[in-house]
């Protein structure tokens, strides 16, 4: 930092800003990067009010409360990480793909920032803080607000094109400069070969999870593959985990530290079935070890100590400081480290059950409480894509036929929902945005008392494969279609009040995005396929 004065009326306050060899400022320069691409090339869904919604108030933040400790004004460098860090995870259902300038939510971003900035004021250990605030803070973001309303980033970001070869290169790059820098290599090594165990071990038990980008639940080795090269796990590692001022300072308690975050992320990930549980339990293993970082420091050599070297701490485990001890009590010692392992992995595996193989929920009990019959016959020749019949064969003639069918059931279904005032309904024939949107309009039906529904006389269908949400979505079915909407408003004794009549031109949007039933995802506007 380099101090200069700033004069306000005849007052004289030192002013302290950034030394360009400070590393907050290396770290903010990949992040802002990463921002950029997400802007321009990646697809990511946040705009640029809702990024500087959380840097703004957390820089506000620190300068107020840092002056009015030190009576100086100091460059927020710490503060900002912490909101771009936020804004680089968080992201608000709802917010409008491809506006960069939306401004939709951006009291939520700011709000998420505030908070996680604050708790670095006021949860401290040792005159420091005991959690990575943007960590701490999105975790419990996550945890109340719900996935109805907040998700993080997603795992999988795109494509591997020219874009995401961009940003691999960016985050590698600057991680491993940054990390090797701030001697936490060791660190972040720990903890991504750690990682890759665990979930490996994970992934062979047969876990999956649903994810809103795949076209099916990603199960076994995709799952491993996904999660270890995962461009978000990258940036937990490289960015977040690495904190200096939350992290242990001895050279054995960093790789202690790395190993036990692993361990605790996977077990935490084990037996959640969707991307957004298993993307909190990955952040929450940090807030539960710098949870326990106290009974670490208790524990672990002390920082800088003759103890604290990775060989003498090794051989202290398998010979308890005396190499001379004896060959027998070496082995006694060694099995022990061995079944501790193993029990870990058995640990990982059991904590999997919930999400262990297919991860479909059983419809079967809605859909046979509720009346949803469509006539076939009623249906109109369906022009199928060369696109979808290279991706799925089977998707031609009677196959879209039966895809068009569970389209129609679905949107009577919905309409069910809506005047039972049943939800157990929409999740069995809606997932991602559709289920969201639906949600919301049950809830105004409940508040209002009146309820109005579409139903659907199809003339037209185009069916093609497509990326619905931007680049950060999985391939998904777009049935292009045309024909009358009629529009029925109810009471809420159930009387049909009005009803109305127009033409229609839409895009259902599908998937099979739990492994079971074809669900609606979304609907968008004519030719969205194209």
């Amino acid at each position: 930092m380099t101090s200069r004065t700033l004069t306000l009326g005849d007052s004289s306050y030192p002013l302290v800003l950034p030394n360009i060899r400070d590393p907050r400022l290396h770290v903010a320069a990949v992040i802002i990067t990463i921002h950029v691409l997400g802007q321009v090339g990646l697809g990511f869904v946040v705009s640029v009010p809702q990024i500087l919604a959380a840097i703004l108030t957390t820089a506000v933040i620190e300068v107020v409360l840092t002056f009015r400790q030190t009576r100086s004004f100091v460059w927020p460098a710490s503060a900002m990480l912490t909101g771009s860090g936020v804004a680089l995870i968080l992201r608000v259902v709802g917010t409008p793909p491809d506006d960069h300038w939306t401004t939709y939510g951006w009291y939520v971003f700011a709000g998420v920032a505030a908070f996680s900035l604050l708790t670095k004021y006021v949860i401290r250990y040792r005159g420091s803080h005991v959690f990575n605030p943007s960590n701490v803070g999105l975790v419990i973001a996550f945890v109340v607000l719900g996935s109805s309303r907040v998700e993080p980033l997603d795992f999988w970001w795109a494509p591997l094109d020219p874009w995401m070869i961009a940003a691999y290169s960016v985050i590698l790059t600057g991680g491993l400069l940054i990390t090797r820098r701030l001697h936490l290599l060791a660190l972040a090594a720990t903890f991504w070969v750690t990682l890759a165990i665990g979930v490996g071990i994970l992934a062979g038990s047969g876990h999956c999870m649903v994810t809103n980008w795949s076209f099916t639940p990603v199960c076994g080795y995709d799952f491993w593959r996904v999660i270890v090269s995962s461009p978000e796990v990258l940036i937990f590692l490289f960015f977040m985990i690495t904190d200096p001022k939350t992290v242990p300072t001895g050279r054995v308690g960093r790789v202690a530290f790395g190993a036990l975050v692993a361990v605790a992320s996977t077990l935490l990930m084990a037996p959640q079935t969707n991307e957004f549980g298993t993307k909190v339990g990955l952040l929450a293993g940090l807030v539960v070890l710098c949870a326990a970082r106290p009974i670490l420091d208790r524990v672990l050599p002390e920082p800088r100590s003759a103890a604290d070297d990775i060989g003498r701490f090794a051989s202290r485990l398998a010979y308890g400081g005396d190499a001379r001890a004896g060959v027998a009590r070496g082995v006694i010692r060694v099995g022990l480290i061995v079944a501790a392992i193993f029990l870990v992995g058995v640990g990982i595996v059991a904590a999997g059950t919930p999400a262990r193989g297919t991860v479909a929920p059983d419809v079967a009990e809605v859909l046979d409480r509720v009346p949803h019959h469509v006539d076939p016959a009623t249906f109109p020749t369906i022009s199928v894509e060369q696109d979808v019949l290279d991706f799925d064969h089977t998707m031609g003639g009677p196959g879209a036929q039966q895809l068009l069918l569970t389209l129609a059931e679905n949107l009577e279904l919905e309409n069910q929902a809506l005047l039972r005032r049943d939800g157990t309904i929409l999740t069995a024939v809606d997932h991602g945005d559709r289920l969201v949107e639906m949600q919301g309009r049950l809830a105004s039906a409940v508040a209002a008392g009146t309820t109005t529904i579409a139903r659907y006389k199809i003339d037209a269908v185009r069916m093609s494969l497509l990326v619905p949400f931007g680049r950060q979505d999985g391939l998904s079915i777009g049935l292009d279609s045309q024909g009358t909407v009629t529009e029925e408003t109810y009471d809420a004794a159930g009387t049909l009040r009005s009803q109305q009549s127009s033409p229609f031109a839409q895009t259902f949007v599908m998937r099979r995005a739990t492994g079971g039933r074809w669900l609606d995802v979304a609907v968008l506007p004519p030719g969205a396929g194209r």
